[in-house]
């Protein structure tokens, strides 16, 4: 936040009232008002990621410095965590805070831990993919100066902003400061990672007017090459732009012959997948991915009869047809299914998933057998993330 923010001066103003008492203790008049001066400004300099389902407030920044503190050159700061989290009294997260406030402010420590955050606060921004790898994206920072659209039609796919294309005539295309199929990880300092839908133009309506400060993640790596951790997903925002262009370096999908794999055909532009359904089973009342151990072993050892299948997983729903005959056997929701997953057992190309069956009879699970272990991993995952194609435009 700026130096010169209203509540910094007003925080100056409250420590040399304070700094005029001889002694300052707990019933200092000023002490109390010192304190909430203080929190209001961590909490608005420690700007958390607003898109959680959990709100963070400003302790969990504090709680970090335990796993962030090297070589026990900070040793009391992180002793203060410790002795915070461990005090029976405090219930939230705001409590924990406020206690860690005091505790510091009497052991002569918010020195350094201020130091200590702002010489953590820009190690690892480009993490996001963590999750997935150890290659880590380029990771750049473009400031916007204030205006009604920056141009950019953005696309939600697994969890993350990517940007699908830039609008003609745009500050995105004039500037050139962004690249179809980058990403948008940040926004001045509000994490988007685990975006849902629209919640990128929720941050971008608060911050309306204001200077904007993009922290973005290139498709492309420093030596030109695809970011590899991207590329099935940028396969899928091809498939819904195919004036896309990723260069040569994009690879192809194992088993790829003439553009398009074997074991996949395309229908009114829609990749569909050609696969074996194996049966179904009722598994009862619970529905969780538990129960999914047991309940593919279950189906398989039914030796039910294999029917050659087409499946379609479409953006809200999928569609499971007969290959002979075009048929639809069944089709389900994404909300409808409670959980997906692999089978390891003989090999890693069985999957299934559980849906509600009936409110009597509870859930039950199908099971399907893909083509190759990639494609069987790639149907899981687009069945599990339920994407979501609205586009919107910033």
């Amino acid at each position: 936040m700026p130096a010169k923010d209203p509540l910094i001066e007003t925080l100056k103003v409250c420590i040399l009232e304070l700094q005029a008492e001889d002694t300052v203790t707990d019933s200092s008049p000023q002490l109390a008002s010192c304190c909430e001066l203080l929190e209001l400004i961590l909490r608005k300099g420690l700007q958390q990621p607003v898109l959680s389902l959990t709100h963070r407030d400003y302790w969990c920044c504090f709680e970090q410095l335990v796993q962030l503190d090297t070589c026990g050159r900070l040793s009391a700061v992180p002793l203060a965590v410790q002795q915070t989290t461990a005090c029976p009294k405090l219930l939230t997260a705001q409590g924990r805070g406020r206690y860690f406030i005091r505790l510091i402010l009497s052991r002569k420590t918010l020195g350094n831990v201020i130091n200590h955050l702002l010489h953590t606060s820009n190690i690892m921004k480009n993490c996001s993919f963590l999750d997935e790898s150890w290659l880590l994206p380029v990771c750049e920072t473009y400031e916007a100066v204030p205006c009604r659209e920056l141009g950019m039609v953005l696309r939600y796919l697994d969890r993350r902003v990517f940007v699908l294309e830039l609008l003609r005539g745009s500050l995105a295309q004039a500037d050139m400061f962004v690249e179809p199929g980058d990403i948008i990880d940040e926004i001045n300092g509000i994490s988007l990672r685990n975006s849902s839908n629209r919640q990128a133009g929720v941050v971008l309506s608060r911050l309306k007017g204001q200077p904007l400060s993009l922290r973005l993640l290139r498709w492309r790596c420093k030596n030109g090459a695809v970011y590899r951790p991207l590329v099935p997903l940028l396969r899928q925002l091809k498939q819904e732009n195919p004036l896309l262009q990723f260069g040569s370096s994009l690879p192809e999908p194992l088993g790829q012959r003439d553009g398009q794999s074997q074991s996949q055909c395309v229908r009114d532009g829609r990749i569909l997948y050609s696969v074996q359904l194996l049966g179904k089973t009722n598994i009862g009342m619970y529905g969780g991915k538990e129960v999914l151990q047991y309940a593919i072993p279950a189906v398989l050892q039914k030796r039910q009869s294999k029917k050659s299948v087409l499946l379609d997983v479409k953006e809200t729903h999928l569609i499971c047809m007969d290959k002979s005959n075009n048929q639809q056997l069944f089709q389900h929701h994404f909300p409808e299914i409670s959980c997906v997953g692999r089978f390891s057992q003989p090999d890693f190309t069985i999957f299934g998933f559980c849906v509600g069956d009936t409110p009597d009879m509870g859930f039950c699970c199908v099971v399907l057998q893909a083509a190759s272990n990639t494609e069987c991993e790639e149907i899981v995952h687009r069945i599990g993330e339920e994407p979501d194609l609205t586009r919107n435009v910033f």
